[in-house]
């Protein structure tokens, strides 16, 4: 059961706490979209089969699927982890799904955003997207949280914290008028305050350069408090990749996080690109109103899109060279976890990375205050 309350989480004393920080568990969906997903989505059911298992092996993991794929996702999941129905347009569950605050005091309660495909009747994904404006509410009824509604457009994808007030996002995605185009930058940063205890937020500016208009999961991401690790490049014919980088470098370099410290900055190395293949473009269906995934479109990852689990990272990889570095620099990064690599290029055709496709529910025990 979930109650719906009418107050904030900061008014309530709850913050977000960082995903480095204990779970309870982790949220996932499972694919089945024909216009988004290649061939039936069977090659990405494959691939979220092996980012559960992996996540699974350090924490529970519990998987929506629809009523007419249940079977299907049943079978093709360990017995260890836990599939459930649910209703849901695709399965993007770090930005449909709830974000989850805790109190200290072994509370747990969720944050449901509104969601609007990423940039709604302004380059929204897909035409409809009311099945995934109820993901949040019904991942609160099952976990038993209580369930604060944001006035705002929030993808999860879209912010990242530190757990001690620090929040950082980017300027492009969530000022951008497709998603809330009445919000000045002063009342969006009051708001994402309120609605995740956060004291400071970090507005990075960048050049967006994919569909979901600029991430934040695909450009950094916490380490622990006052330490992330970024995206970089050398390669100066990928431009706006070259640059995103050392403006992210330069702003984070010459800013402080909410308690005064300084950024400690790893380069974590600019995952490959690669472009759709006719054969492969030829197996989705191209349907009105959902983002085109055409022959020749460019496909591309992030290593920052990784999902830190309780006792190991879970780390997308592209069958690149780039991949033993970033394993490296992650294991040495995240002392105590374990780095296990998944296949994300079958993820990354549809527009999203390991991150994208998880939520994670910390843990009640969480004592530590903002």
């Amino acid at each position: 059961m979930s109650i719906l309350l009418n107050t904030t989480p900061y008014h309530d004393g709850f913050w977000m706490p960082a995903e480095f920080e204990p779970h309870d568990g982790c949220w996932m969906l499972f694919p089945e979209r024909l216009d988004v997903w290649r061939d039936h989505a069977k090659p990405a059911q494959e691939a979220f089969v092996k980012t559960a298992t992996a996540i699974a092996q350090f924490e529970p993991v519990t998987i929506g699927a629809l009523p007419h794929i249940y079977d299907t996702a049943r079978r093709m999941m360990p017995d260890h982890v836990t599939v459930v129905e649910m209703a849901y347009d695709d399965a993007w569950m770090r930005d449909c799904g709830p974000s989850f605050v805790v109190n200290g005091q072994g509370e747990v309660r969720g944050v449901d955003w509104i969601f609007n495909a990423w940039g709604g009747e302004l380059g929204g994904l897909y035409a409809k997207w009311d099945q995934d404006e109820r993901v949040a509410q019904q991942v609160l009824s099952l976990a038993g949280c209580d369930r604060y509604k944001a006035p705002i457009v929030v993808e999860g994808g879209a912010i990242h914290v530190d757990g001690e007030g620090t929040l950082i996002t980017t300027k492009s995605c969530l000022l951008n008028p497709n998603r809330n185009p009445n919000r000045t930058e002063s009342e969006m940063t009051d708001l994402l305050c309120a609605y995740t205890g956060a004291k400071k937020v970090i507005w990075l500016d960048i050049e967006a350069n994919e569909e979901t208009d600029g991430h934040i999961d695909g450009v950094c991401a916490f380490v622990k408090p006052s330490v992330l690790v970024i995206t970089w490049t050398d390669d100066e014919t990928d431009e706006i990749e070259y640059n995103n980088c050392r403006r992210v470098y330069e702003q984070l370099s010459s800013i402080r996080d909410a308690q005064g410290r300084a950024f400690e900055l790893h380069k974590l190395p600019a995952a490959p690109f690669r472009l759709f293949t006719k054969a492969e473009a030829a197996t989705v269906h191209n349907v009105a109103g959902s983002y085109p995934r055409e022959a020749g479109s460019i496909i591309g990852g992030s290593y920052a899109n990784f999902y830190i689990a309780n006792g190991g990272i879970v780390l997308p990889t592209y069958d690149h060279p780039h991949d033993e570095i970033a394993h490296r620099m992650l294991d040495d990064l995240f002392v105590g976890r374990r780095v296990v690599d998944v296949p994300a290029w079958e993820i990354a055709m549809a527009g999203g990375m390991v991150h994208c496709i998880t939520q994670q529910q910390p843990s009640a025990a969480i004592q530590k205050s903002t």
